[in-house]
């Protein structure tokens, strides 16, 4: 089966303390994900920080409108550096995303590392060469312009 990485940077000119409050709260995670993908949380009651052992499950629609439920768990914190979200349920047959921020002069250099497997295996490969790359670009680029408007351009 074919695994793949995909990165995304994006310089922020903003605090540590800032950037980490927000992406550090399940709670913002629809502010940075594009309208159209229908992103809810279904997790009650989550609380304001992510922690170690935290599962967010949620319905998204990443392809024709169709509904699916994606079940993630955070894995690993360091508060003010990292955390990593992985798949539990959902639509990848492995999803492992790791968020990390680091302080840089004028602000924040914020890097997401997310290693993916396809699933459907060779048909995976195929998808991910037609729409699943792709896709995952355009939603970063959409968190890079809500980030911009939510913390100012670097």
């Amino acid at each position: 089966m074919a695994f793949y990485q995909f990165t995304a940077t994006q310089k922020i000119p903003a605090s540590i303390e800032q950037v980490w409050d927000f992406i550090s709260s399940p709670n913002n995670l629809k502010e940075i994900t594009p309208a159209y993908m229908g992103f809810e949380i279904t997790s009650a009651g989550l609380p304001e920080k992510m922690y170690p052992g935290m599962i967010i499950s949620y319905k998204v629609s990443p392809l024709m409108g169709i509904k699916m439920t994606w079940v993630t768990e955070i894995t690993q914190v360091e508060h003010h550096r990292y955390f990593v979200d992985e798949q539990r349920m959902g639509p990848y047959a492995m999803w492992h995303h790791q968020h990390k921020i680091e302080a840089i002069d004028g602000g924040v250099l914020m890097t997401d590392i997310v290693s993916y497997q396809p699933p459907l295996g060779f048909l995976g490969v195929i998808a991910n060469a037609l729409f699943i790359r792709g896709k995952l670009k355009e939603i970063f680029d959409f968190r890079t312009l809500a980030v911009e408007k939510k913390f100012g351009k670097f």
